[in-house]
């Protein structure tokens, strides 16, 4: 009996662990342009977000297609760097 409670008292830690862990995530979303071509978003992509060549290119095409994508997950102060300096390179994205 015992032992079935700190089971469950580990389980429901775990379970609080994972859910702050995923409230304190966020996205940057990069959005389409008409300026910027497929070569240049994808080294883009590879320098700031760390993508591998098959990541950022299939990000580049997200974007295109659908008009935005989600590049970069994280917690928000790794974000804010990341997200400026896609903009400092005259991309369109934000954090959400």
């Amino acid at each position: 009996m015992m032992e079935e409670f700190f089971m469950t008292k580990e389980k429901t830690q775990e379970n609080v662990d994972i859910l702050e862990q995923e409230v304190n995530q966020h996205e940057i979303i990069l959005f389409n342009d008409d300026v910027h071509s497929f070569d240049y978003v994808i080294d883009s992509l590879i320098s700031v977000c760390e993508h591998t060549l098959e990541q950022a290119e299939q990000c580049t095409y997200l974007v295109h297609y659908k008009g935005k994508c989600a590049v970069k997950t994280g917690e928000l102060k790794e974000l804010k760097s990341r997200c400026s300096q896609l903009l400092n390179l005259g991309l369109s994205a934000e954090i959400v």
